[in-house]
């Protein structure tokens, strides 16, 4: 139960990173607010925080796949939240119309390749920023962005911006390309691992159990709880 709690508070505050990160981008949507989305996700990292998107292609088991779940969630409630705060201060939700009629107008297989993309990118990202190498990941947020890959936990606050008792017939088709590029951004955050899985040597296996070790260190999601 603990690292339940744990895992939802962590993913729950991800997501309000993420949404900060998003209303800079819907206030400068432009090569600036795509570098300055870049903050989100280095918060993220630097915290060791629970995004989706940051941990789809990392997990080694089935409790820490299974964990995947509180994560989205987690995500999506602070994603909510923040998109909350704002609403109640400022307009976002016409600044968020264009974007959400982007995504709604894209079919279902184009919703799962774009999610793929930047899936590939996150991971990507993540990886050398555990390493303390962070130009992949100032460079890899504004790269995804300006490619127009869907990354689902920013579209979940995008959504959560704009959907009002005007649109809620709508909420359905939100669902459904929201829910594919969730397996999108699965899939290409786990490129790697299907494309090169077989070519890995025993060392490079070796290297990547002891660096997520390193890593996971001071982290307690995955351990018991006393």
């Amino acid at each position: 139960m603990k690292s339940l709690l744990h895992i939802i508070s962590s993913s729950f505050t991800a997501g309000l990173c993420i949404g900060i990160a998003g209303l800079a981008y819907l206030k400068n949507p432009d090569i600036i607010g795509a570098v300055l989305f870049g903050f989100g996700l280095l918060t993220v990292v630097h915290y060791k925080l629970k995004l989706y998107t940051g941990t789809a292609g990392f997990f080694t088991n089935k409790k820490e796949f299974f964990a995947l779940l509180p994560i989205l969630l987690g995500n999506i409630l602070g994603c909510a939240a923040a998109a909350a705060s704002f609403r109640y201060c400022m307009e976002v939700t016409s600044l968020s119309a264009g974007i959400v009629e982007k995504r709604l107008s894209t079919d279902i297989l184009g919703c799962i390749i774009l999610g793929i993309g930047c899936g590939f990118i996150m991971t990507t990202a993540v990886q050398f920023a555990r390493e303390n190498k962070f130009l992949p990941l100032l460079f890899g947020v504004p790269v995804f962005i300006m490619c127009g890959f869907y990354h689902s936990i920013a579209d979940a606050f995008y959504y959560a911006t704009w959907l009002s008792m005007e649109n809620i017939a709508r909420a359905p088709d939100v669902f459904v390309k929201w829910a594919v590029t969730v397996f999108g951004n699965f899939i290409g955050c786990n490129l790697y691992r299907i494309l090169l899985s077989k070519w890995l040597t025993s060392e490079d296996k070796d290297k990547t159990a002891k660096d997520k070790l390193a890593i996971d260190a001071n982290d307690s999601t995955y351990k018991k709880a006393s």
